[in-house]
């Protein structure tokens, strides 16, 4: 559907937080834990202290950047009428949430049971996503449970979708061990055709940064790997205002908006033109649960600003919320 835009920031507002953004990138710069990502920044023109791991970006690197980081891209589903033009045009389409770890079971009239989630239910749930013409893509709705601590878990909870689904499919839980084995099973879709795989990848990872202002070795990793294989990449910061961001709603848009657009460096540093969102599952901590308020009216707020951030630098953009 074509979304009317609800702006929450002006252009001005944005600028600010642009600003506020690359005095980050100054001082005291992004964490990032991984060597290999750490070497790619400092061959890209950043600085690097191998010590602190502290790595900060120029604002003529960024610039660059966003120049290479593609406007639109395109999210391949097996059956091509759900391929979808990912950009930020104001085309917006929808997808499940994620990623839970317990289900709720129907036992009959007024009883329910929770218990935990297992590779059935993933079976299942795609199997529902597929059907529902609201839902655009599948994104991991829940965890297999049964197969933890196997060493093959996460491969099962990949392919468990993609044997039941022929949406574009959204890894939210992606392991960097696993990055290859996400192409392979792309390569083996098109009939082992590598270039096929290649320009039209059926699967999105997501990398998550590790606030405040870290990016971590898996999430490093996952976002190198993935530009090598053309694999599109969701960079979902998951920041909590008043616990791993600031209480002020516009201080965690800027340390949200360092770390997305650092992953963005790394990506366009590691391969010019590859596929990425800018996205986000910040809300506010609720100090009363000890926990992050995915339902409060914060996410919404933080969610409309980061998808105004998005249109700001021309990026396409993935938000929590509805």
């Amino acid at each position: 559907m074509i979304s009317n835009m609800y702006n929450v920031l002006s252009t001005e507002e944005c600028e600010a937080i642009h600003r506020a953004t690359l005095q980050i990138f100054e001082n005291p710069g992004i964490m990032v834990s991984d060597a290999e990502a750490r070497q790619i920044f400092a061959d890209g023109g950043c600085e690097v202290d191998e010590k602190s791991k502290m790595v900060k970006i120029p604002e003529y690197i960024l610039k660059d950047v966003l120049r290479t980081a593609p406007s639109r891209f395109t999210a391949h589903g097996r059956d091509p009428k759900h391929t979808l033009d990912i950009s930020n045009k104001g085309k917006v389409h929808y997808t499940n949430f994620g990623v839970g770890v317990k289900v709720t079971e129907y036992q009959g009239p007024g009883k329910y049971i929770n218990r935990g989630s297992t590779e059935e239910d993933l079976i299942n749930l795609a199997k529902i996503i597929d059907s529902l013409d609201n839902i655009d893509y599948y994104l991991s709705p829940v965890t297999a449970s049964n197969l933890t601590g196997e060493a093959d878990s996460n491969m099962h909870e990949v392919i468990a979708p993609m044997e039941n689904t022929v949406k574009h499919i959204m890894i939210a839980d992606a392991e960097m061990d696993n990055v290859e084995n996400y192409f392979g099973l792309m390569k083996a879709y098109y009939g082992g055709d590598e270039e096929e795989a290649l320009k039209k990848p059926i699967v999105t990872t997501a990398a998550c940064p590790t606030s405040p202002l870290e990016l971590g070795y898996n999430s490093c990793q996952v976002i190198i790997k993935s530009a090598r294989f053309n694999i599109p990449v969701n960079t979902v910061s998951m920041a909590m205002g008043g616990a791993s961001s600031p209480v002020q709603t516009a201080g965690t848009l800027v340390t949200h908006n360092a770390e997305v657009l650092s992953a963005f460096v790394l990506s366009q540093l590691t391969k010019p033109g590859s596929p990425m969102w800018y996205g986000s599952s910040t809300t506010n901590f609720d100090l009363r649960q000890g926990t992050s308020a995915v339902g409060s009216p914060e996410l919404a707020l933080i969610s409309a600003g980061v998808a105004a951030l998005a249109k700001y630098y021309g990026l396409p953009s993935f938000t929590a919320g509805s």
